[in-house]
């Protein structure tokens, strides 16, 4: 039996891998809520597809999402980062996962870990939305323009409203799967 899935994946097999395995999953882990934040600024004005096929890259050239690393790159390092063809080679995006690495250690020196202080924008718990179409799924909501504001106002760059929406999906704050989608289910009776 096929399991019916969002329409978003446009059967790639990648994208269904991640929509099945990845996507809306509940995210609490500090390493993995970096991850999604770096992905998903450097998504900004291109597909997630793009970025989904240059994840590894991503790893490998960001040393593996390593936020204490990260914070301490240099200009030989930025150098490096802007000749990696595997990955999107865009000086402010890195400049700002760069900053942002920082501003995230603040965040867990302030709060003990950065999953205390972002799920606080959803209460602490994943808001269940019941779409019937892909469609009907906004870019945005009051969750992610408050998570916005904050953010930017605690030094983070290429967090906005948008973005935020796309990363509130990815780590599980939000259940966007359509109803009718397998994941939905098991996302809202977990």
């Amino acid at each position: 039996m096929i399991q019916q899935r969002c329409n978003w994946t446009k059967d790639d097999p990648l994208m269904n891998a991640y929509h099945d395995r990845e996507w809306g999953e509940p995210v609490h882990d500090d390493q993995k809520l970096f991850e999604f934040m770096v992905l998903d600024a450097f998504q900004a004005g291109l597909s997630w597809k793009t970025i989904l096929y240059k994840r590894e890259n991503f790893r490998k050239a960001f040393d593996g999402f390593d936020i204490n690393k990260i914070s301490q790159y240099g200009e030989e390092k930025i150098s490096e980062l802007l000749l990696d063809a595997g990955i999107i080679r865009n000086k402010m995006k890195i400049n700002a996962t760069l900053s942002n690495a920082k501003a995230y250690i603040s965040v867990q020196e302030e709060f003990g870990t950065f999953d205390a202080y972002i799920w606080q924008f959803t209460g602490n718990k994943t808001i269940v939305n019941k779409w019937q179409t892909i469609s009907e799924v906004p870019p945005r909501s009051a969750e992610s323009d408050a998570m916005s504001r904050d953010l930017q106002n605690r030094g983070f760059r290429f967090v906005g409203s948008t973005i935020c929406y796309a990363f509130m999906q990815a780590a599980g704050m939000v259940n966007d799967h359509i109803e009718c989608c397998f994941r939905y289910k098991e996302l809202s009776e977990a």
